[in-house]
C-alpha cells in the first residue's frame, strides 16, 4: 500500500502563481475550502454575481461524484482516472472507491502545483491504497497517457473509469475537449467507463452566459455547452439510465429539488 506524488517527468512542480485566479482554489472557496487566495475570491465574487447559487451548483457537483464512483465501483471497476481532480476535500474519489473495494487503485490529474503540493500534505502517513498523483494538462492527452507514474497504477489492459467532473466546461472550443475524451477511450478496453458533468445555458441562458463570462474575465478559460454539444463529446460511449440529466437528477440518493439553477448536466456512459 503506497501513495506517490509526482510531476511531468517524475519531478514535483516548485513554481506557484497565487496573483492569478485558478479553477481549483475558486471551486476550493465555492466549497467552504481555505486553500484559496485574493485573487481567487475576487473571481468567485464575480462568479457569484452571475449564478448566486454556485455554492450549492459544486456541492451538487462532488455529491455527483461519490455517486458516479459507488456506481462504478459496485459495477466491478476497480481504476480509476480524476482528471481535473481540484484541491483535496472530504470523501475523495480514492475514499469513496477504496471504502467498496479497498484494492480500488486511482490516478488523479491536475495542472495545479498547489493541488499537487496540498495532496502530499493531506495523504502523508495515511494509508490510502494505490494512489497516485500527477501534474498534467488535460489539453494534451498523449503527453498524460504516456506519464510513467499513471502506466504505473493503471492496467489498461483492464476496465478503466475516466472521471471528467467540472473540467470539460473550463475546456475552450480551441482546447479540443473532444480530442482529451477521444484519446482517453482510445487508451481504454471495452467495459471502462467515463463520467461527466458540463455547465448549460440550456435552462437559464442569461445565468449560463453571465458565469462564462466572469470566468473569462478573471483569465480562466470557460465553455457553457447545450445538451446537443455534450451528447457529441460523449457520442464515444452508451450512456446509462438516466442518461444526460442535471446533477441532482443522476441516481439521486433522495428527492429531488425542483431547482433550474443547478445548471450543469451529468452523465455516467460505458464504452462498448
Amino acid at each position: 500500500m503506497s501513495e506517490e506524488f509526482v510531476g511531468q517527468s517524475g519531478t514535483a512542480p516548485t513554481v506557484i502563481d497565487t496573483s492569478t485566479a485558478h479553477i481549483a482554489r475558486v471551486y476550493d472557496y465555492f466549497l467552504g475550502g481555505k486553500d484559496n487566495f485574493p485573487a481567487d475570491r475576487e473571481a468567485a465574487a464575480r462568479i457569484l454575481k452571475g449564478n448566486p447559487g454556485m455554492r450549492d451548483t459544486c456541492r451538487e457537483q462532488r455529491e455527483f461524484l461519490r455517486r458516479a464512483v459507488r456506481f462504478l465501483t459496485r459495477a466491478g471497476i476497480r481504476q480509476f482516472i480524476d482528471i481535473g481532480t481540484g484541491l483535496p476535500t472530504q470523501e475523495n474519489t480514492h475514499e469513496v472507491a477504496q471504502a467498496i473495494a479497498p484494492d480500488a487503485r486511482v490516478a488523479y490529474i491536475d495542472n495545479d502545483p498547489i493541488v499537487l503540493a496540498h495532496a502530499r500534505v493531506l495523504m502523508a502517513d495515511r494509508d490510502h491504497g494505490r494512489t497516485v498523483f500527477i501534474h498534467a494538462d488535460a489539453r494534451d492527452p498523449r503527453a498524460l497517457l504516456a506519464e510513467p507514474a499513471l502506466r504505473g497504477v493503471i492496467d489498461f489492459g483492464q476496465p478503466v473509469a475516466v472521471l471528467l467532473i467540472g473540467i470539460l466546461h473550463f475546456m475552450e472550443d480551441r482546447d479540443r475537449p473532444g480530442d482529451l475524451i477521444r484519446a482517453m477511450l482510445e487508451a481504454v478496453p471495452s467495459g471502462s467507463y467515463l463520467a461527466a458533468s458540463h455547465g448549460t445555458p440550456d435552462f437559464a441562458p442569461r445565468m449560463g452566459d453571465a458565469v462564462q463570462a466572469a470566468y473569462q474575465a478573471s483569465s480562466m478559460p470557460c465553455r457553457v455547452r447545450t445538451a446537443a454539444e455534450v451528447g457529441e463529446l460523449l457520442a464515444g460511449v452508451e450512456l446509462v439510465e438516466p442518461g444526460l440529466v442535471l446533477l441532482a437528477e443522476w441516481r439521486p440518493d433522495g428527492p429531488v429539488p425542483d431547482d433550474r439553477q443547478q445548471i450543469t448536466y451529468a452523465a455516467v456512459g460505458r464504452k462498448p
